[in-house]
């Protein structure tokens, strides 16, 4: 097929949203490549991602191309790629999550530089979902998610608190400083330990380098933020087990976690190979069949329109301080992760993305539980 008729075929899908060619609006392509429209027809959104990185197209309002992309449903115009079919299939067969490659998954994405996620997340270093309720800056959305959390969990004094997937250790601070609980956090990046434990210095915090299935103990209550994303559908089960086995009979576990409005067993090709390797976005199917006989679901909140403003936050101080990365970094990180930032703002803008915060029990509060909002 030729590139007029190519260009003729991805004009007519993106009509479908509103999208145009070269147009005037500020979610419009501007097509710098003709190579462009087969790169896209042959490869999807893996060759979508890929052009953008090369420089072939520029948008004004990435966040709104994606959005409305994603409201009119192209995917299901366009056909899923041989390479996204192949993935689909290897998922199914293959567990990538198991001890050693969870590791090393993590750390491609999570190691790459703790100056990079310093100068762009907020002053606690919360790399999830803000809570915007009453807040005007990611500060005081993210400090507002970390103090709901713990309300969530009804937080008390001298409480011991696990934190799975603990990142640089914003919880668990703030957990300590704010309602006096003892926390242990795990992770299995390196960058993420060295940095947490220089920031939760002198308090009753002990963040550790250790895959989740390896903790010993128990705890007044389990936390997860951010990190059900990285375990795998094969591997939900076990996940589910651990919290329970690690959390004492009347206590809460709190998991917060991104997810799908339907099941999937592989990522999408361009965020598997670029930015979290082997990461699948749970659905309720996958987590409630996870948790049966294990939990009782006592809370689930749905706060998934409050991501796309993190995530624009999240950029903007990506952008103001992309001088002192550069060097560092390069022209082309820049443009992969002005994509990720803000396709996945508008994914969740158009909420085909979502954000739980989901509260469980072992058997189940007496007398129920109180939400908390």
């Amino acid at each position: 097929m030729d590139t007029k008729s190519l260009q003729r075929d991805v004009a007519a899908i993106l009509a479908r949203a509103d999208i145009h060619i070269n147009g005037s609006n500020p979610w419009d392509l501007q097509i710098h490549n003709q190579q462009f429209y087969k790169r896209v027809i042959t490869q999807g959104t893996l060759g979508l991602g890929e052009s953008y990185m090369d420089g072939w197209w520029d948008c004004e309002q990435i966040d709104e191309f994606v959005c409305r992309a994603l409201r009119a449903d192209l995917y299901k115009v366009a056909r899923l790629t041989w390479r996204g079919w192949l993935e689909a299939l290897l998922a199914k067969v293959m567990n990538h999550q198991v001890k050693g490659k969870a590791a090393r998954n993590a750390q491609i994405h999570y190691d790459i530089g703790n100056k990079l996620y310093q100068l762009m997340l907020d002053k606690r270093m919360a790399y999830s979902c803000g809570y915007w309720k009453n807040a005007n800056n990611l500060d005081q959305a993210q400090e507002n998610k970390l103090d709901l959390i713990c309300r969530k969990i009804y937080l008390q004094p001298g409480q011991r608190v696990l934190d799975i997937g603990c990142g640089w250790g914003s919880f668990a601070k703030f957990a300590a400083e704010r309602y006096g609980a003892e926390v242990v956090g795990i992770t299995v990046a390196h960058e993420q330990v060295k940095l947490a434990r220089e920031l939760c210095q002198g308090l009753p915090v002990e963040i550790r380098l250790q895959d989740y299935r390896d903790v010993q103990g128990q705890f007044d209550h389990v936390v997860s933020v951010g990190m059900a994303e990285h375990v795998g559908y094969r591997n939900y089960r076990t996940y589910m087990q651990t919290a329970a086995r690690c959390l004492k009979p009347d206590g809460l576990f709190l998991l917060h976690t991104m997810g799908m409005a339907y099941s999937r067993t592989s990522a999408d090709p361009f965020t598997n190979k670029y930015l979290f390797p082997n990461s699948l976005l749970p659905s309720l199917k996958q987590l409630g069949g996870a948790m049966e006989n294990i939990f009782v679901l006592e809370d689930l909140h749905n706060f998934g329109a409050h991501y796309d403003y993190t995530l624009l936050a999240m950029f903007r101080n990506f952008d103001q301080n992309w001088e002192l990365l550069q060097p560092e970094y390069g022209d082309l990180f820049y443009r992969l992760w002005k994509y990720y930032l803000l396709s996945t703002a508008g994914s969740f803008r158009a909420r085909n993305n979502q954000l739980w915060q989901i509260v469980l029990s072992k058997k189940g509060l007496m007398g129920g539980y109180e939400s908390v909002r």
